[in-house]
């Protein structure tokens, strides 16, 4: 099956109407019609995959995506406008400029957590660029697949081809040549993806993650700055890869965090999360296990409930230290440790000694605090004062460093990364300049070559 879905998608790129701008503009509104009209059959496979409120489901999945159309659509042909360069003196008369080309035929592999964002936000970039698809949803979201196998075919045609199944479909995708391959997920696939990749030279776009620290001190209010954290903590029930990972900061502060943060859990979820139908469920029991047992050494301060049944795992904080096993990984899910740092400065080499977050989150009213952030960490993403929000921002490219990813997209950020930026100059035979460069070599060819095509200052 995977071979034939390339094929398919490998003829109709190769027939060139691709390049046409009209054409891909029609992809984007069909794509749009696919999620405004399906609706309801993607929000119950949202719940059924993941227990996903209706409007947590709209807010960063399919209203997410749509804006992230609207956006496209709108500014397309900005974008793919030729961007004109000026030609050296020594070169005239000439012209030159860059185009966007597409790169062919593109493999994104998304993956469970938020099934149709992070399917169909890569998916569009790439039809914005001008190329087909081959798409592979995660079988982790069993229901969520199946609604794209289902209705991208009769919304889009042969431009995105589906292709259900696990680790074995996976792993016959990447024997095959793509133009350009998109991955989200963990670190550990990542590396497969790159080798495979290498096979055939292809350009890779890594969407990882890794733990995103949170800084917070005492120039702020706490209790606003709580509730921040929990929401983009517990959104999703801790399974987004820019979820904050843990919180550094002094004694007093994380006193008064652990003071606040059970209030501020109780208020997103009127008290008994369990019962919420705004909170949501791990992905399966095999991740619920491996939370579990993070949770069997630490020093709670609220939450650790859960049920296997229901798979359900209550929004939990904890006490922490560097070397406990909670982290040692990426958390994905709802446990929030909170680490103990003396100061800012201890805070900053705390995070520089560990891999490059995806995400770094500071709440602080301390003008130097923010700079000190900025220009001393590398991450992702730098926000102040709001977990997770950055991605709400089409103008904002997303994307990792280091081991939490590399390259990056969203609004023309996808463009960039699914068309290649092409150099084209036009030098007119008459007049001829160049015999001015031409050998024989002699004094006046000397002079212009040190004067006018590298003068020596």
């Amino acid at each position: 099956m995977s071979n034939g879905a390339v094929e398919i998608a490998r003829a109709l790129f190769t027939s060139g109407i691709t390049h046409d701008v009209g054409w891909r503009l029609q992809r984007l509104e069909a794509l749009r019609n696919m999620l405004t009209e399906r609706t309801a059959e993607f929000t119950a496979a949202l719940a059924e995959d993941l227990r996903k409120h209706p409007d947590e489901a709209w807010m960063t999945e399919i209203g997410f995506v749509c804006s992230e159309i609207t956006h496209a659509v709108k500014n397309l042909r900005r974008w793919l406008a030729p961007e004109r360069v000026p030609v050296p003196i020594s070169l005239l008369p000439a012209s030159a400029k860059v185009v966007r080309d597409p790169l062919g035929v593109v493999l994104v592999i998304a993956p469970w957590n938020y099934p149709v964002q992070l399917s169909l936000v890569p998916v569009l970039g790439a039809l914005a660029g001008g190329n087909t698809v081959v798409l592979k949803p995660s079988e982790l979201a069993p229901a969520t697949s199946s609604a794209l196998a289902r209705w991208l075919p009769e919304y889009l045609g042969s431009a995105v081809q589906v292709v259900e199944g696990g680790v074995p479909e996976t792993t016959e995708l990447l024997k095959e040549r793509f133009d350009h391959i998109f991955y989200t997920g963990n670190g550990q696939v990542g590396r497969i993806v790159m080798t495979a990749a290498a096979a055939h030279l292809t350009p890779v776009t890594l969407e990882l993650g890794g733990k995103s620290p949170v800084y917070v001190d005492d120039s702020v209010d706490l209790r606003a700055a709580a509730q921040r954290i929990a929401w983009g903590k517990y959104l999703n029930a801790g399974q987004t890869c820019v979820a904050p990972d843990y919180i550094l900061g002094t004694s007093a502060v994380l006193d008064e965090l652990a003071r606040i943060l059970p209030k501020a859990i109780e208020a997103l979820f009127r008290g008994n999360p369990k019962a919420s139908a705004d909170y949501g469920r791990i992905v399966n029991e095999r991740h619920l296990n491996r939370l579990s047992r993070l949770l069997e050494e630490a020093e709670l301060v609220t939450g650790g409930e859960h049920d296997a049944a229901e798979r359900y795992l209550a929004p939990t904080v904890l006490r922490a230290k560097a070397q406990d096993a909670v982290m040692q990984e990426e958390i994905f899910g709802p446990l929030l440790p909170l680490v103990e740092v003396p100061d800012e400065a201890a805070a900053i080499d705390f995070i520089n000694q560990r891999d490059k977050p995806l995400a770094l989150y500071v709440f602080s009213e301390n003008r130097q605090t923010k700079e000190n952030f900025t220009e001393q960490t590398s991450s992702g993403a730098l926000c102040f004062g709001v977990p997770a929000a950055h991605l709400l921002v089409p103008g904002l490219p997303f994307g990792g460093i280091g081991a939490s990813g590399m390259g990056a997209y969203h609004g023309e950020h996808s463009l960039d990364t699914f068309t290649h930026r092409k150099s084209v100059l036009d030098k007119p035979l008459k007049p001829d300049t160049m015999k001015l460069i031409y050998p024989p070599f002699n004094g006046l060819k000397h002079q212009v070559m040190t004067r006018v095509i590298a003068p020596s200052g």
